[in-house]
C-alpha cells in the first residue's frame, strides 16, 4: 500500500469518526428533549390507571349522565329543608291578636263614652276634692272633714260617706304616712272596694245565664225616668250579643206608651206583645213570656206602668204581674230591674227605698248620667240598698247603655 493511500484511510476513519460523533450528539439532543415532552402524558396515564379502572375509563357517558343527573337532584334537595319552615302555622295566634286588638278597640270607644258620660260629675268632685287638698301635705282630719262635705255634695249619701271615710282613716293608719297627692288613688281603692262588697261583680256584656231561658226582665219605675228607652236599648245590646228577645207592653195606663216600644221594636228589629190600652197588664206579661217559650227565645223584657213610688195600689200590682207570669214559668221573673234617673240625686233614694219594700228588686240601671254632677248617686244607692247596679245610661245614642264596671266606672269618675 502507498503513502496515498494510508493518509486516505486516516481521512476516512477521521471523517467516519465526526459522523459518529455527530450522530451520537443528536442521539443525545433527542434524549434530552423527550424527557420534557414525553413523560407528561405517561404520568398522566399513569394516574388515570391509578385513579380510575378500565371500566370506569371506557364508560365515560354513563358517568356523564350520572353527573347531569346529579344537579337535578340538587334542586330536589334543598327545597325540602325550606319547606321545613313549617313553624308558619304560628301566625294562627295572629287572629287571637287581632281579636285582641279588637277587644282593646271597643273597650277604648266604651271608656271614651264612660268618661264623657261621667264628664260633669267628674269636674265637680275633681275641682272640690283639689280645693280640699290644696296647700296640705298630709292626710289628717280637717281633710276628712272637707272630703265629708264634698261626698254629700256629690249625693254620696251621709251613710255611705261615713263608710267611705272610715276606710280611709284605716288605710292611713296601716300605711303610716299617705300624703294628699296619694289621696285620689287611695279614694279609686277604697270606693272600688265598696262597690265589691255591695255584690257588683263585673258581668259579660249582656250575658244571658244559658240554664235560664227565656230570661224574663221586669222593668220597674216611675214615669220620666227613661224605662221604656232603657228597655229599647238594652233589647238592642241583648240582641247584639247573638240573643233572641221578645218585649212585652204591659203599660196599658200611659197613652201611647205601647206604641213607643213598639216603635223600639221595629228600630231594633224585635217583636213586641201589645194589648189594647186600658187592659190588664197581667195578662199582657202572660202572653209575652207564653210567646217568648213557644219562640224559644233566650230574653223577654216586660214594660210596665211608670208608677209613683207612694201609689200604694199600683206597686201591689207589680206583685199580680209576678204571679201571673210564674204561671208559665215558676222562676219567673229571673230580674226585677229599677230604673232610676240620676239627675234627681236624693229623690232617687226614696225611689228606691219605696220600690225594694215593694217589690223584689235584684238589679239597679241608673239613667241620664250625662247630664248631671250627681253621678255619686250610683255609689251611694248601691250601698244603702246592697243592690247591684247592673246598667248605666251614659247618652241618648242607642249603644250608650253600658253594663255596670265598678272598677272602670270609679277611675273613671277620678279622671283615670
Amino acid at each position: 500500500m502507498g503513502l496515498f493511500d494510508i493518509f486516505k484511510k486516516k481521512d476516512n476513519t477521521q471523517q467516519v469518526a465526526v459522523e459518529a460523533e455527530q450522530i451520537q450528539h443528536q442521539k443525545t439532543v433527542v434524549q434530552d428533549a423527550e424527557p420534557t415532552s414525553m413523560p407528561q402524558p405517561e404520568v398522566e396515564l399513569e394516574e388515570q390507571a391509578d385513579a380510575a379502572s378500565p371500566a370506569e375509563v371506557t364508560e365515560p357517558v354513563a358517568q356523564m349522565s350520572e353527573s347531569a343527573e346529579v344537579p337535578a337532584q340538587e334542586p330536589t334537595e334543598v327545597p325540602a329543608p325550606e319547606a321545613e319552615p313549617q313553624p308558619e302555622p304560628e301566625p294562627e295566634p295572629e287572629p287571637e291578636k287581632k281579636k285582641g286588638f279588637f277587644g282593646r278597640f271597643f273597650s277604648r270607644e266604651k271608656k271614651e263614652t264612660l268618661d264623657k258620660g261621667l264628664e260633669k260629675t267628674k269636674q265637680g268632685l275633681f275641682a272640690k276634692i283639689a280645693h280640699t287638698v290644696a296647700g296640705k301635705s298630709t292626710i289628717d282630719d280637717d281633710v276628712l272633714d272637707e272630703l265629708e262635705e264634698v261626698f254629700i255634695t256629690s249625693d254620696v249619701g251621709v251613710a255611705t260617706t261615713i263608710k267611705i271615710l272610715d276606710r280611709i282613716q284605716e288605710r292611713v293608719k296601716k300605711d303610716k304616712y299617705v300624703g294628699t297627692s296619694e289621696l285620689n288613688d287611695l279614694l279609686c281603692d277604697e270606693i272600688t272596694q265598696l262597690l265589691a262588697d255591695n255584690n257588683n261583680a263585673d258581668m259579660e256584656d249582656f250575658h244571658v245565664p244559658e240554664d235560664k231561658k227565656p230570661y224574663v226582665i221586669m222593668v220597674v219605675g216611675v214615669n220620666g225616668v227613661g224605662k221604656t228607652t232603657t228597655i229599647g236599648k238594652l233589647a238592642y245590646q241583648f240582641k247584639q250579643a247573638g240573643n233572641k228577645v221578645v218585649l212585652g207592653a204591659a203599660d196599658t195606663y200611659r197613652a201611647a206608651a205601647d206604641e213607643q216600644l213598639e216603635i223600639w221594636g221595629q228600630r231594633v228589629g224585635v217583636p213586641v206583645i201589645k194589648h189594647d190600652m186600658g187592659t190588664d197588664p197581667a195578662s199582657v206579661a202572660y202572653d209575652a213570656v207564653a210567646s217568648a217559650k213557644a219562640q224559644n227565645a233566650d230574653v223577654v223584657i216586660i214594660d210596665t206602668a211608670g208608677r209613683l213610688h207612694n201609689n200604694v195600689g199600683l206597686m201591689r200590682e207589680l206583685t199580680k204581674i209576678k204571679n201571673v207570669m210564674q204561671k208559665v214559668l215558676p222562676e219567673a221573673p229571673n230580674e226585677v230591674l229599677l230604673v232610676l234617673d240620676g239627675s234627681t240625686g236624693q229623690n232617687a233614694f226614696e225611689q228606691a227605698k219605696q220600690f225594694v219594700a215593694a217589690t223584689e228588686v235584684n238589679a239597679l240601671a241608673i239613667t241620664k248620667l250625662d247630664g248631671t254632677a250627681k253621678g255619686g248617686v250610683v255609689i251611694g244607692i248601691s250601698d244603702q240598698f246592697q243592690i247591684p247596679v247592673k246598667y248605666i245610661g251614659l247618652g241618648e245614642g242607642i249603644d250608650h247603655l253600658q253594663v255596670f264596671r265598678r272598677e272602670e266606672f270609679v277611675r273613671s269618675l277620678f279622671g283615670k
